[in-house]
C-alpha cells in the first residue's frame, strides 16, 4: 500500500512518549519525514529516533528544545529546516483550586501548552507558505471544549489552542493549507497506566473498578482512546480528503462531549 505522507516534513513536539509518539509513529508509518523533540537531549531520544527510523524506513530525528521558552519553541522550527506538517503537543498538567494554584505552574502551562502552539506556527506558516502545503494539527483536549474543577491553567491553555487553530485557520483559509485540533478524552499512555494501581489503592477498588468509576468517569464509553487511534486522526487530518476541513475541533472521547 502506498505511503501517503513520503516527502512531507512532520514536526512533533512533546513526542518523545504518549501521545506525541504514538502520532510521530503514526506519521512515520505514511512515509513522513519525523523530527521528534522534548525538552531533554539523552542518548535514549536519539536511539528512539534512530529505532522509529528503521521500523518505518524513513527519516527520523530528534531536536531537544524546552516548549516553555519562545526562543527554543521557534529555534525547533527552524532547526528542523522544513514543517509541512505541525503537531503541536507539548504539554503538562498541575491540579490545585484557583486560590491555591502556584503562580509558577500557571505560567509554566500556559507556556508549554499554549504560548508554545502561537511560536511554532508563527515559524512554521512561511515554510508551508513556500512549500505550497501545509497541516497544522493542535493536540487540544475535551478540556478545551469543557472544563473541570481544579484545572484551571490546563482548561484555560486548552480553550486557547482552539481558539489559536480557527484563528489559523481563517488566516490560511485561501491557501493549501488546513489548521484543526484533536480533542482527546483520557488515552491510555504509559503515564495513564502508572497511575492505575495508586487510584485503585486509594479508593479501595479493584484496578477495572478505578479505571471505570474514578479515572473514566466523565468519559461515556467507559474506555480509553489510544495513542493509535489519535495518531490515525492526525494522518486523516493529513490526507486529502480533509482538504476542506479547516477551523475545527475532532474529539476523540468516548462521548465526554456529547454530555
Amino acid at each position: 500500500m502506498e505511503k501517503s505522507l513520503v516527502g512531507k516534513t512532520a514536526v512533533v513536539t512533546g513526542s518523545n512518549s504518549g501521545i506525541g509518539l504514538g502520532v510521530a509513529r503514526s506519521l512515520a508509518a505514511q512515509g513522513a519525514t519525523v523530527v521528534l523533540n522534548s525538552y531533554t537531549d539523552d542518548d535514549a531520544d536519539h536511539a528512539l529516533a534512530a529505532d522509529m527510523a528503521r521500523e518505518f524506513d524513513t527519516t527520523v530525528t530528534y531536536i531537544a528544545a524546552d516548549m516553555s521558552k519562545a526562543d527554543d519553541c521557534r529555534a525547533l522550527i527552524e532547526k528542523a529546516g522544513a514543517c509541512d506538517i505541525l503537531v503541536n503537543n507539548a504539554g503538562i498538567q498541575h491540579v490545585a483550586p484557583i486560590d491555591e494554584f502556584p503562580t509558577a505552574k500557571w505560567d509554566a502551562i500556559i507556556a508549554i501548552n499554549m504560548s508554545s502552539a502561537f511560536h511554532t506556527t508563527a515559524v512554521a506558516l512561511p515554510m508551508m507558505r513556500a512549500a505550497g502545503w501545509g497541516r497544522v494539527v493542535n493536540i487540544a483536549s475535551a478540556h478545551g471544549l469543557t472544563a473541570s474543577p481544579y484545572k484551571s491553567a490546563y482548561v484555560a491553555a486548552k480553550h486557547g489552542i482552539v481558539g489559536l487553530t480557527k484563528v489559523t485557520a481563517l488566516e490560511t483559509a485561501k491557501e493549501p493549507i488546513t489548521a484543526n485540533a484533536i480533542c482527546p478524552g483520557y488515552v491510555l499512555t504509559p503515564l495513564v497506566e502508572s497511575q492505575i494501581p495508586d487510584t485503585a489503592k486509594k479508593y479501595g477498588m479493584t484496578e477495572e473498578e478505578a479505571k471505570e468509576k474514578v479515572i473514566l468517569e466523565r468519559q461515556p464509553s467507559k474506555a480509553f482512546a489510544t495513542v493509535e487511534q489519535i495518531g490515525g486522526t492526525a494522518v486523516f487530518l493529513c490526507s486529502d480528503s480533509a482538504e476542506q476541513i479547516t477551523g475545527t475541533t475532532i474529539s476523540v472521547d468516548g462521548g465526554w462531549t456529547a454530555l
